[in-house]
């Protein structure tokens, strides 16, 4: 079983947890996942090439400090930056120290065309209204390559809650989620741009009744009636199909 909070209930929990931590170590948490699961999606972190997608928010600062862990492990990383002054100025900093490098968007077209990884930090679960154009154009170049893709918490360009794809949309092969499941992450449309979604705990403390639950195949295997000896095929429960012509 997969449980899913609203946008709402998560940021609740991230601040009461925040409260209780070092500054800046929650965050750190979600890094060290999110760069765990990029090195075992590449497989050989030294001498790859990753590009880095960064908005303004916490999504793309958490972005920006795994890139700086994969950069000390040799990867070449390159931050492209959609809103230079406001990118996460630790995260940042961080990953220059660790050797990376940051481009504008329109410098970046080479970088991307070469990476073997791109990590997508541009909107984070808040986002809603679709992808601003400067981001669509990083998505579309972005399709136009062989690159694995990595969402942070979730695809930028879906909404977390509603699971609404309002034009363009980051489709990722692997989704890095933090602390629960969110809606976006398990119903259409926004399902299908997620990949395969990895789950990462950092602590969150969560109501005991999720907005959300979806079942999984384990889930569905242990509703099914177990035939006995003397069953017959009436007690192992009947199928009805209700379908078009199409």
């Amino acid at each position: 079983m997969r449980s899913a909070y609203s946008v709402e209930t998560v940021r609740a929990a991230e601040r009461a947890l925040m409260a209780r931590l070092p500054e800046g170590a929650l965050m750190q948490r979600a890094a060290a996942g999110l760069s765990a699961a990029c090195a075992e999606l590449l497989g050989r972190v030294y001498g790859s090439r990753v590009v880095l997608l960064i908005g303004s928010g916490d999504n793309g600062g958490d972005a920006l400090y795994a890139g700086a862990r994969l950069a000390r492990r040799g990867a070449g990383v390159t931050a492209v930056l959609l809103s230079p002054e406001r990118a996460h100025a630790q995260g940042l900093a961080a990953l220059r120290r660790a050797g990376g490098v940051s481009v504008v968007p329109e410098a970046a077209g080479d970088a991307i065309g070469r990476a073997d990884l791109v990590v997508d930090g541009i909107v984070g679960i808040g986002g809603k209204g679709g992808l601003r154009p400067d981001a669509e154009r990083l998505v579309d170049a972005v399709a136009r390559t062989r690159a694995a893709v990595v969402a942070v918490d979730l695809p930028s360009g879906v909404e977390a809650d509603s699971g609404q794809v309002r034009g363009a949309a980051v489709r990722a092969d692997l989704t890095v989620t933090f602390g629960t499941y969110k809606p976006g992450l398990l119903v259409d449309p926004a399902r299908e741009y997620a990949g395969v979604v990895r789950l990462v705990d950092i602590g969150l403390e969560l109501p005991a009744e999720p907005e959300l639950e979806a079942l999984q195949h384990a889930d569905v295997a242990s509703l099914l009636p177990r035939p006995a000896a003397e069953s017959d095929k009436y007690r192992r429960g009947v199928v009805g199909v209700a379908a078009g012509s199409g």
